[in-house]
């Protein structure tokens, strides 16, 4: 599965379990972090908990595990790290303090409107 299906296939997850305000940012001619960061939010640690955890088991039965994992026991800003997609998962709070969206302007958005507004 390459970088931008990976990235499609984890906002369908998020977008199941109802993260807010998911964006895919897609930097892989801006950085060498990464092809595509998913970023999203949630409205309590227990939500963005169980998104993370969603992300995780749907990736795992396609063979996928993150790389790294931060920020889990805080929940305030969990990362997941698959190599190609990092996903962040904030809490509104610190989304818009740390406001990636801004930090990583030159990068193009991906069109996500078909998945989020599935029936």
């Amino acid at each position: 599965m390459n970088g931008e299906k990976l990235a499609l296939k984890i906002v369908e997850v998020l977008d199941d379990k109802k993260a807010q305000d998911i964006d895919v940012l897609n930097i892989k001619n801006v950085s060498l972090l990464a092809d595509y960061f998913v970023i999203c939010s949630g409205n309590s640690t227990t939500q963005i908990k169980a998104l993370a955890d969603a992300v995780e088991e749907k990736l795992a039965e396609l063979g996928r595990v993150p790389i790294h994992k931060e920020g889990y026991a805080s929940a305030r800003w969990i990362l997941l790290d698959y190599g190609e997609v990092v996903v962040h998962i904030f809490h509104h709070e610190s989304r818009s303090f740390y406001n990636l969206e801004r930090l990583w302007s030159d990068a193009p958005r991906v069109d996500i409107q078909a998945i989020i507004n599935r029936v």
